[in-house]
Order: structure tokens, then C-alpha cells, then sequence
């Protein structure tokens, strides 16, 4: 990739401000942890695996910023990440794993847990790079040569700290000299999958054709796709899992069209404390982001909105996940 999503630059977070793309690439320079938290909400860094990573470098960033150690101060902290964005399960994992490495720590030390903080967040990122590239290689196994792949929202590198979930296995098939295809949605109400997933596509050099939500039904009735892979925010101990809204349809659409369903994510997403689909929080963005999305309104003012960010696919629509541990089945059997 020509391009970094996320990065650390000596005591500064630097990130891609992804409500830009694609007419703008500009890189956020943040000092202030503040400013970490609202680029999570505002989504200007996204995706579940580079959100957790944000908020692993933002809590190192919080001890540069203040010099503050005592543990009320971290676990505050810790907190308002958290709360950022409820959905997905890397955030939690991540903060959760930065808290751990903090209270290992003789917490009067501000260098030692200033050392210890930025080195554990690295190491998360490191470790992501490193899931996204084993998921690549198994999802690549999946792809044949001349396929066409529809994929929905972004889950590429914009979305992690490596090469992507989904689009990862795409980038893998393509370095192995596969011919490969890609529809991507427009994914309403943002736009990730027309701002995001096309630019990305596009700079590597592979064949992307936009379509709106409202087209791959009849894209797959006319036997144009064949195979759906999407990513993932959190993933339940019954397979159930959350991802953006417009993937459950999109799920329905393959196993009504025989079109076989792929979830491509980390084993870090999946969520052993959360039993079903049932249990997973939907996080509801503002209904801004429908009537006024980009500027301009296109609802009447006083427009009741709903607008939930994520939606739930039960498992038994999952033909398979792809982790960087291998395949592992889901409960669709065609």
C-alpha cells in the first residue's frame, strides 16, 4: 500500500482523515488524545481493527500529553474510548489490553509506563498487519482465477492496520496472478464503499465497478457475482456477527441466489462473552447523516429518522469465516 491509515510519529498519532477521501488526502496530525477519541467518533479513522489500534496509540498518547500515571486517570480514559463506539469488539480488546499492560507497571514511573504503553500499542498494530496478511493467504485459496467478489462498506486497508479482511483476500489473489473482479456497494448512508473501497481498489491497480445497495440482487440474479465477502465488528459465540448496515440483506440476496457468503476477520473479533447476535449493541449514528449526509438535504425538514450503523447476520447465512487461523465453517450447507 502507498498509503498508511495509522501511524505513530514520535510523540504525535498520525491518521488519514477518512471523511476526506477521495477528493482530499490529508493526514491528521494529533498531540491530543481528545482529538483521538473524536476522529473515532466522526469516523475519520474507521473500521474495527484501526479503531482498536487508534485508541491503543491514543492511550499512550493520553501519558505523553499529560504525564499523568495514576490509575483513576488511565482507566478514564479508557472509558471514554470505549465509549466512543460500542459495536465493534477490537476497541474493547484493545483498551482492555493497554489497561493490562498499565497495571503491570509501577504506575509512579512516568517513563517506564510511557515506554511500556506506546511499545504495547505497536505491538497491536504489528499484530494486525500480521492477521491481516495469514487472512489474505488463507481467503486466496477460495478465489479462482477470472472471479467476480461483491463486497460491501470497507474492510480494506483503511479499515486495519495491514492490508484489509475482506479486500485483503482480494490483494492476495491478485498477488498470486489471479484475473479478479470487484463490485463494490456504495454503502448509504456514508458512502464508505464509493469514497473508500473504489479509492482503494483503484490506487492498487484492480477492476472495481460502484453500484448502489439497491443493485446486487439483481447483479446476482443475473449470475454476476460469485462470491460475497464482507468484514466484520464483532462476531458472536454462535457465528452471529455485526457489520455494517445493508450486510444482513446483502447475506439473504447470496443464499436466496446460491452465491456463496464470506466473513473475513481476525480471530480478535470474535467475542466469546457474547452469546448470540441478540447481545450485540447497534450503535445509532445521527440522522444527519441521512438528510444532510454531505451538505445538501434530501429528506423534508422534521424528517423522522432511523439510522443504525451496523445490522446483525445470524450464522446460519455464513458459508464461511475467513481468520488468520484459517477457515473456519458457518452454517449455510448449499
Amino acid at each position: 500500500m502507498n498509503f498508511s491509515t495509522i501511524r505513530r510519529e514520535n510523540n504525535k498519532v498520525i491518521i488519514l482523515a477518512q471523511t476526506r477521501l477521495p477528493s482530499e488526502e490529508k493526514y491528521l496530525e494529533l498531540d491530543d488524545y481528545r482529538d483521538v477519541i473524536e476522529a473515532i467518533k466522526c469516523l475519520d479513522v474507521r473500521g474495527a481493527p484501526a479503531i482498536g489500534i487508534a485508541a491503543a496509540y491514543g492511550m499512550a498518547l493520553a501519558v505523553e500529553q499529560t504525564g499523568r500515571t495514576e490509575a483513576e486517570f488511565i482507566n478514564e480514559v479508557a472509558n471514554c474510548f470505549k465509549d466512543s463506539r460500542p459495536t465493534a469488539v477490537n476497541l474493547f480488546r484493545a483498551v482492555d489490553r493497554m489497561l493490562s499492560r498499565f497495571r503491570q507497571l509501577p504506575n509512579n514511573d512516568e517513563p517506564a509506563v510511557l515506554e511500556a504503553l506506546w511499545s504495547e500499542a505497536e505491538a497491536i498494530h504489528e499484530e494486525d498487519r500480521r492477521m491481516c496478511r495469514q487472512i489474505g493467504i488463507h481467503g486466496a485459496e477460495l478465489i479462482n482465477d477470472g472471479d467476480t467478489i461483491l463486497t460491501h462498506c470497507n474492510a480494506g486497508a483503511l479499515a486495519t492496520g495491514g492490508t484489509g479482511t475482506a479486500l485483503g483476500v482480494i490483494y492476495t489473489a491478485v498477488e498470486q496472478g489471479k484475473r479478479v473482479r470487484v463490485y463494490a456497494d456504495e454503502t448509504r448512508p456514508l458512502l464508505q464503499g464509493a469514497r473508500l473501497t473504489v479509492w482503494e481498489l483503484m490506487r492498487a491497480g484492480i477492476e472495481v465497478t460502484l453500484i448502489c445497495d439497491n443493485t446486487a440482487g439483481m447483479l446476482m440474479k443475473e449470475g454476476g457475482i460469485d462470491h460475497v465477502i464482507v468484514g466484520a465488528d464483532r462476531i458472536a459465540r454462535n457465528g452471529d456477527f455485526a457489520n455494517k448496515i445493508g450486510t444482513y440483506s446483502i447475506a439473504v440476496l447470496a443464499g436466496y441466489h446460491k452465491v456463496p457468503f464470506y466473513v473475513a476477520a481476525p480471530a480478535s473479533t470474535f467475542d466469546d462473552q457474547t452469546d448470540s447476535g441478540e447481545q450485540i449493541v447497534i450503535e445509532e449514528r445521527s440522522a444527519e447523516e441521512v438528510v444532510e449526509g454531505f451538505g445538501d438535504r434530501t429528506a423534508p425538514a422534521e424528517t423522522k429518522v432511523y439510522s443504525p450503523a451496523f445490522d446483525v447476520t445470524p450464522f446460519e447465512l455464513v458459508n464461511c469465516f475467513i481468520t488468520d487461523k484459517g477457515i473456519k465453517p458457518g452454517g449455510r450447507k448449499d
